[in-house]
């Protein structure tokens, strides 16, 4: 008799076992879909990925019902990094496969016939010869190339606008004249429209681009040619990316490695892009190169202590300086009463002077929406989401208060609910007050604003950005999505409006993030051979963190930041992993948040930290409880995994946390 063990789209136990009916055997084989049925009257379609020789004793063993897909639909090693996947980040195999596989090839449709041995059309695209490199990207070329006789992976630590793409492109010229196939990792789909353009003009039809907003049908056809011999030899695409099913990938390029978009928060798994391709390129035996302006503080430690090879670009292309980046103190400016609106008298002047000029300007206002919330000024009364502890930002475009964690809105209120006092003040301000006060200030001014709010598809994304680099918007004003590796030739101001927002988060990466966001955002002014300037707003021109970005003095962030979390048991000297717990009732998971702690502390002591309840204790009328464990980098993953299943088995025991979820947070971020 045969069996298989699959995978099925659920948080249980990683593989099940069925057998296969007589008139099935000849067509099954590991990558195959096969339909079952599971548990009481519920059917999936599940991913064969063993033929074991025997089946578990002394259990019914049920039959597959029918096969969707005869043909492998993945690779054996996507299967091997798949349990990697799984290990690591503390989930079930059914979690990884329910969110990487196209919905196509997991529903019980039959999935597209992938092509066998296909050739790809010839190109309608005139391919250009690549760019010769100055003698600074050459040198940092031959470096890396350099760095990988020794190395595996190698940090690119260039400053903004030295023209690491270009090295990149030459990188990728030299893995496909091997045979091999190369995967360019980016942070946000906003990101992918600029670089794709740039790199078919090189590359033409070898080229696959992938990332959450391609439609189904798309994702299927790229991951069915994928799947053929013919491949895609360069794959562009965000963090799902690493999940397609490569069979001779040579080269893995991870773009702004430092940025945390990178890291996936729901749902399971919860894994890091980064991370995870370091572990992709070796099960493929390729090279790997993280490139950042500010690299994270784990790379640049793993590049400092040999991990890592490590080359630095110090100079901007075509020699252009580094923006001067000047702090205004709007304290100061508000104590004496010369902060008319949120921009101070110089930021206005400078705007007028860049304008007059033809050049453009960008604004960075890290929160969108109009403003921060509304208060009432009498009884203090704030408005607050209904189904999470959250208070409400306000729209004035839409005219509602809006929570930006389960997404409802709300009306604005006419009177105060508690003392029925009329006026409402509103507090703080994001993108929309940001862009209100330009049309105030420049009326005849085109304005653009970037954020979540504005950019909700990838079409409106590419919009804003396209008519930006062609000179029909003056002004850009936008959230981080505006940092992160664009480059316009005619930006020569940045306006920072608040920097000390970004600064006073209760996170141990808030400095290392301030000082990255901050870098970047400056690092968009001058992109060409003219100096650009940066206004840096702030009320603590003195912070030591203020001091290093006016500076570009990564090394002294590095050595203050690592002082801290040497002391403070922080990566990347330790491993943290965030646990949470979740329920309807918050007495439920408040008791059993501190019963699973007290638990874990009988294996693992004062490496456990909480229960605390987390800024933000309700989402969606769940309510949730955070515990966080300080593990040695050394410690075994199989028996950190063990103590916690353990602990969740001895919780789940008691019929009153039968119900309490529990999810695991791999090297939050």
């Amino acid at each position: 008799m045969m069996f298989v063990e699959i995978i099925l789209p659920v948080p249980f136990a990683d593989r099940f076992t069925y057998r296969v009916p007589p008139e099935m055997e000849t067509q099954i084989a590991v990558g195959s879909v096969v339909g079952v049925d599971f548990g009481k009257n519920k059917q999936y379609s599940g991913l064969v990925v063993n033929l074991p020789d025997a089946a578990p004793e002394n259990i019914e063993i049920k039959p597959i019902s029918k096969i969707i897909s005869a043909e492998p639909v993945i690779r054996p090693l996507q299967i091997a990094f798949w349990e990697w996947i799984a290990r690591y980040y503390l989930c079930k195999l059914g979690e990884v496969s329910r969110n990487v596989l196209p919905t196509v090839i997991r529903s019980k449709e039959k999935p597209v016939k992938r092509p066998r041995n296909s050739k790809s059309k010839a190109s309608a695209i005139q391919i250009e010869a690549l760019h010769t490199l100055n003698e600074l990207q050459q040198q940092a070329h031959n470096q890396i190339i350099e760095q990988f006789k020794e190395k595996e992976v190698c940090l690119l630590h260039g400053v903004t606008s030295s023209g690491k793409t270009e090295i990149y492109t030459h990188l990728i010229r030299s893995a496909l004249q091997s045979g091999k196939q190369v995967l360019y990792l980016l942070p946000e789909i906003a990101l992918t429209s600029q670089l794709t353009e740039r790199l078919q003009r090189f590359f033409g039809d070898q080229l696959g681009v992938f990332h959450s907003k391609v439609s189904e049908k798309e994702r299927l056809r790229i991951w069915n040619r994928m799947l053929s011999d013919a491949g895609y030899p360069v794959i562009l695409g965000v963090r799902s990316s690493i999940f397609l099913p490569f069979n001779n990938l040579g080269l893995i390029i991870i773009d702004e490695e430092h940025d945390a978009s990178y890291k996936q928060q729901d749902p399971a798994p919860r894994y890091h892009a980064r991370n995870a391709a370091l572990v992709l390129a070796k099960m493929h035996g390729a090279k790997t190169v993280l490139g950042s302006a500010t690299p994270s503080i784990e790379s640049f430690y793993n590049a400092q202590n040999g991990k890592y090879g490590y080359v630095a670009i110090n100079k901007r292309f075509e020699a252009t300086e580094l923006p001067l980046v000047h702090p205004v103190n709007v304290k100061e400016l508000r104590r004496k009463k010369q902060m008319k609106s949120i921009f101070s008298p110089s930021l206005i002047e400078k705007m007028q002077n860049v304008l007059t000029q033809g050049e453009q300007i960008l604004l960075f206002q890290n929160r969108r929406g109009f403003a921060l919330g509304l208060v009432c000024p009498t009884c203090d009364w704030t408005p607050k989401c209904r189904y999470c502890d959250i208070s409400l930002t306000y729209h004035k475009q839409t005219n509602q208060l809006t929570c930006h964690y389960c997404g409802r809105s709300y009306s604005r209120p006419k009177t105060c609910p508690e003392c029925g006092r009329t006026e409402i003040k509103s507090i703080g301000y994001g993108t929309e007050k940001v862009e209100e006060e330009i049309h105030t200030l420049f009326p005849s001014v085109s304005v653009a604003r970037l954020d979540s709010d504005s950019a909700k598809s990838q079409k409106s994304t590419e919009e804003i950005l396209s008519q930006f680099a062609a000179g029909e918007t003056q002004i850009l004003i936008g959230t981080q999505l505006i940092s992160k590796g664009l480059d316009f030739g005619n930006v020569s101001l940045v306006g920072i409006l608040n920097a000390d927002s970004l600064m006073n988060f209760p996170d141990f990466r808030a400095h290392e993030r301030a000082f990255q966001l901050l870098s970047q955002v400056a690092g968009r002014a001058g992109r060409r051979k003219k100096q650009g300037e940066v206004i840096l707003q702030t009320s603590h021109p003195e912070h030591p963190l203020i001091q290093t970005v006016l500076n570009y003095d990564y090394r002294g962030m590095y050595d203050i930041q690592m002082e801290e979390r040497s002391l403070f048991r922080y990566p990347p000297f330790f491993r943290l992993i965030d646990i949470q717990l979740k329920h309807r009732k918050e007495e439920t998971v408040h008791n059993a948040a501190h019963e699973y702690a007290q638990i874990l502390r009988e294996r693992l002591g004062d490496r456990v930290l909480g229960p605390d309840k987390p800024a933000v204790g309700k989402i969606q009328n769940i309510y949730l409880r955070k515990i966080i464990l300080k593990i040695e980098i050394s410690a075994s993953q199989s028996a950190i995994r063990e103590i916690l299943e353990q602990a969740q088995t001895r919780l789940r025991q008691q019929e009153m946390y039968r119900y309490v979820l529990t999810q695991f947070d791999v090297d939050t971020v």
